[in-house]
Parts: structure tokens; C-alpha cells; sequence
């Protein structure tokens, strides 16, 4: 089955001959002039990775990613643009971009980061399926809720943890140095979003900072306005049997 694409460029005789290539190569593309009009298309289909530029009309890049966000932080997008600002960079990759190409650029480079990155995202996904988890010094087994480390005398500490504490604690991990928004983490464990809800996912923060403060190299940092990002200094991965 061909892998389809979501393009949004708002120059017609770029986002044409950008479409054509990619279709040349097998992917199938849909291609959006505006912000606007690849929401709407993002709603109504199905599709294995976005690639947006960020300077449109209306709805840019940037908004039109905050906006597919808040419903799915797995789909991969890449961003497209002829500005290359450290600032516009970092503004990209805290929404959650998994690359960011500066025009012009060249299409077979695109084609292989095109590649990498779903190769990527194949990867996270199965590691979403995953029940056990190793977070720097800690493992952490989700269907029995238990998060466990040994101490300097090489004991096994146990902290039995909450239904909520562990479905918000699985997301950190799956979602691990990427930002973990807001509202799809209060859409999944809590099933709404307001100011009650956002102030108990707050409270179950704290509580997972404490349950994880033996580990000095793990954090879980809090990106304003969007959401909270596990970071550990060591590869998270599966924990082995």
C-alpha cells in the first residue's frame, strides 16, 4: 500500500512540481494551498506523514501543526522554509516537528529524510504497544503499575503507582524528548479539559517528579503553553526480560 503525504505549500508552481515528485517516487500526495485548507483534509483522511511550509497565509505552518497536535502527536511532519532563524527552528521543534528542511533544498535529500523520518515513527509506534519501560535507573512495569529501582545498597524500592499516575506515565515515556500537549494527555486519562482537570494533571506531575527523583538524570520539564517533556539523559528503550 502506497504511504500518502500531506502537503501544504501555498506557492502553486512549487507545491506542483513538489507533488509531482513525490508521486513520481510513490507517495501519495495531497496537496493544500493553505493552512486551512490541509486541516480540513487532515480531518477527513488518513495519512502517513505532513510536510508543511511554514510561511502561508492565514494559518501557517506552525499554527496549522498546533492545531493537528492537540489530536495526534504521532504523525510525523516535517517542516518546510525559507527563513533558517535559530528561533524559527527551535519554534518548530518545540511543537513537535520531527525535521525541518530550509528552501531551497534538494528533492532526493528531501526523499531520504522523508525515509528516516518514518522510519522513526514506525519504531515509536511499536514502542507505544510496549508494557515495560526503562527509565534511566528505574523500570517501570505499566500493567502492574509498578515503578521500581535499587538503592545504593543495592535494595529494590517499589512505588506502587495510581491508574492515572501510570497511563500519564506511559505517554511521558512513549513520548519521551518530544512535548507531550496538553490536551491530548487530559482527552485520553482525564476525558475533558478544563481548569479542574488541568490542575489534577498538575498534581499527578509533581507526584511522578518525586516518584523519580533518585535518578538525577531524569526530569520532566514543563513547556509553557504546550505540555511536559520527559527527558533522560540515556536512550529510553523497552526494558528487556
Amino acid at each position: 500500500m502506497s504511504l500518502k503525504i500531506l502537503l501544504a505549500e501555498d506557492d502553486q508552481n512549487f507545491g506542483d512540481v513538489l507533488k509531482s515528485y513525490l508521486e513520481l517516487n510513490g507517495y501519495v500526495t495531497d496537496l493544500a494551498q493553505s493552512g486551512i485548507k490541509a486541516l480540513e483534509h487532515f480531518k477527513n483522511k488518513k495519512y502517513n506523514i505532513c510536510i508543511f511550509d511554514v510561511m502561508m497565509p492565514g494559518m501557517d505552518g506552525f499554527h496549522l501543526a498546533r492545531e493537528i497536535r492537540k489530536d495526534d502527536t504521532a504523525i510525523p511532519i516535517i517542516f518546510l522554509t525559507a527563513r533558517s532563524l535559530k528561533e524559527d527552528i527551535i519554534e518548530g521543534f518545540k511543537i513537535g516537528a520531527d525535521d525541518y528542511i530550509t528552501k531551497p533544498f534538494n528533492s532526493e535529500e528531501l526523499l531520504y529524510r522523508i525515509k528516516a523520518v518514518l522510519k522513526r515513527s514506525e519504531s515509536e509506534n511499536i514502542e507505544k504497544e510496549a508494557t515495560e519501560f526503562k527509565i534511566g535507573k528505574y523500570h517501570f512495569d505499566f500493567p502492574l503499575r509498578i515503578l521500581s529501582i535499587k538503592d545504593e545498597n543495592n535494595k529494590l524500592l517499589k512505588q506502587k503507582l495510581s491508574p492515572k499516575e501510570a497511563e500519564l506515565l506511559k505517554l511521558l515515556c512513549v513520548h519521551q524528548n518530544k512535548v507531550l500537549p496538553r490536551e491530548l494527555t487530559l482527552k485520553q486519562i482525564w476525558k475533558k479539559n478544563d481548569y479542574f482537570t488541568a490542575r489534577s494533571m498538575d498534581v499527578f506531575i509533581t507526584k511522578l517528579r518525586k516518584y523519580l527523583e533518585m535518578d538525577e538524570n531524569i526530569k520532566i520539564d514543563n513547556i509553557h503553553g504546550n505540555g511536559f517533556r520527559l527527558v533522560v539523559e540515556e536512550d529510553l528503550g523497552v526494558a528487556s526480560d
